[in-house]
């Protein structure tokens, strides 16, 4: 077996360990960050959806404005406002069911 056969598993095996030594720290820095930052969110919550809400009903004013200038209106533009409302709707409504949901989806 030659010299190097023997040295190239050794230093992949240390290349993988520092690669996760480099990058344990920033995972633990950004989870405790999301963790602040949701914590000082949270009591912001209600405006948010207030918010959304308003946000969605001036993308509702402004379909109905383009429907009356051309006669005809996008389906991007419907389904785009429609899911927006769902998400919403189902943020407000659910909004520990969304998060589990959403933290079992990412990794």
């Amino acid at each position: 077996m030659n010299h190097s056969e023997k040295i190239a598993p050794v230093a992949a095996a240390a290349t993988a360990l520092a690669t996760l030594a480099c990058c344990l720290p920033v995972g633990i820095a950004a989870a405790a960050a999301t963790a602040s930052l949701a914590a000082v969110v949270a009591g912001y919550r209600v405006w948010f959806l207030i918010a959304s809400a308003l946000l969605l009903v001036v993308g509702l004013v402004q379909l109905s404005r383009a429907q009356r200038q051309c006669s005809t209106r996008k389906r991007g533009s419907i389904a785009i406002l429609a899911v927006s409302a769902a998400i919403v709707v189902l943020v407000a409504v659910f909004p520990q069911v969304i998060a589990a949901m959403v933290a079992a989806w990412l990794p």
